[in-house]
This record gives C-alpha cells, sequence and structure tokens, in this order.
C-alpha cells in the first residue's frame, strides 16, 4: 500500500489549437509541454511517415498510443491502491508489471498523480504522472511505454518534459524538486528501464526548445 500526502490542485480547461493542445490558465492559454517538445520530432515523424505509409503509421501510431494509455491507468490506479488488471490485455498487464516491481522497491510518499500544472514563467502547462518519493527524494515521475530499449541520448525529450513539471510544481506550491525519473515499460521486457536525472541538468535545453515553438508558431 502507498501513503498518500496529496496536494490538491485545480482542473484546467483544455482546448486544441494551432495543432496542439493549450491549457486555460488565469494568465490566458498556454500550450501544453507535449506539444511544445513536438517541435523536436516533427521532421523525424513525417520522413518515418512516408519511409511505411500512412495506413502503416496510423496503426502503430494508434496501438502504440492505446498501449501507452492503459500502462499510465494501471500505474496510476496501483499507487492509488485501487487496481483491477483483468481490465487490460495482457502484454499492457506485462508492460505494468516490469514497472510495478519499480514502483514497490523505490516510490515513497505520493503527493500527486495526473495533476494539472503550469508555469507562468515558462508559459507552458502540462498534466505529470506521478509526484512521489523517489529512493527517498521528492521526485517527478513520468511513466512511459516502448516497443525496444532505450538509450539516454534518444529520449532527452523525456527529460526536459518532466524537468518542466519540476519548474511548474515548484511555482504553484512553493515545493522545490530537483530529480527527475523516467521509467519506461519496454515490450518483451522483464524489467522496466529507470532514469534519474536532474532538472537543471535539463531545464535550459527544455526552455530553449518553448523558444523553438515560439518561433514556429509566430
Amino acid at each position: 500500500m502507498f501513503e498518500h500526502d496529496p496536494i490538491e490542485f485545480k482542473e484546467v480547461e483544455t482546448t486544441t489549437m494551432k495543432g496542439g493542445r493549450y491549457y486555460g490558465t488565469p494568465k490566458g492559454w498556454y500550450p501544453s509541454v507535449t506539444t511544445v517538445l513536438g517541435i523536436l520530432s516533427k521532421k523525424g515523424i513525417a520522413e518515418w511517415r512516408r519511409r511505411v505509409g500512412d495506413a502503416e503509421a496510423d496503426r502503430i501510431s494508434t496501438q502504440a498510443a492505446r498501449r501507452g494509455t492503459n500502462v499510465h491507468q494501471m500505474c496510476e490506479d496501483y499507487v492509488d491502491n485501487n487496481l483491477d488488471k483483468s481490465l487490460f490485455l495482457p502484454h499492457e498487464r506485462a508492460m505494468f508489471n516490469s514497472i510495478k516491481k519499480v514502483l514497490d522497491k523505490r516510490v515513497g510518499k505520493v503527493r500527486a498523480q495526473e495533476c494539472a500544472l503550469y508555469s507562468d514563467y515558462l508559459g507552458i502547462a502540462g498534466r505529470v504522472d506521478c509526484i512521489a518519493e523517489f529512493d527517498g527524494k521528492l521526485s517527478v515521475i513520468d511513466y512511459k511505454t516502448a516497443g525496444k530499449l532505450k538509450k539516454k541520448q534518444y529520449i532527452g525529450n523525456y527529460f526536459q518534459q518532466a524537468s518542466a513539471y519540476c519548474v511548474m510544481f515548484e511555482e504553484m506550491t512553493g515545493i522545490p524538486i530537483d530529480q527527475i525519473v523516467i521509467v519506461i515499460g519496454v515490450e518483451n521486457e522483464d524489467e522496466a528501464q529507470v532514469f534519474v536525472e536532474k532538472r537543471d541538468n535539463w531545464i535550459f535545453k527544455m526552455i530553449d526548445t518553448i523558444k523553438l515553438y515560439k518561433d514556429s508558431i509566430s
């Protein structure tokens, strides 16, 4: 059973415009962090779609999105001490089980799950997976799924995303977080990948990406 000491956050309205998701904040509409980071992979995705064809790209994307959504839901339910795995497919349960091992061993007190955050300083918003103690240290924890093992040099966007959540959380609560944790469930792998990084190693890259995004829509 996970111990909870929740911090309450107000829900915010979301909408789609300018080709991405935006969050309504007291100071206006902010793009989601995933929308902003999409600028980094836009060219690569377009090339991949041309290579495999639109039909196959749509099939793979839909399957990956469904898998990711369902594994995220299992992680959230489990940390909430309220999981019914029978609702999900066997391969999704297998990926969750690899993440569960990490959660059981390394996650402590939970402060928030699936809450909407935003930063006036950064001018972006998003929905964080989990904020909890990880190895005894308050952390932003983000769950990912993948078809194959990931190398650190190819997932900088994950670290940027989590670093932005650190800034959003501190701005909204006054509580600093400098540790980010990415936990990746991988198809046909018994063990999840775990990457632990420092916020300040990635937040300036995130700021550069925000500028790049704003330039692309101006």
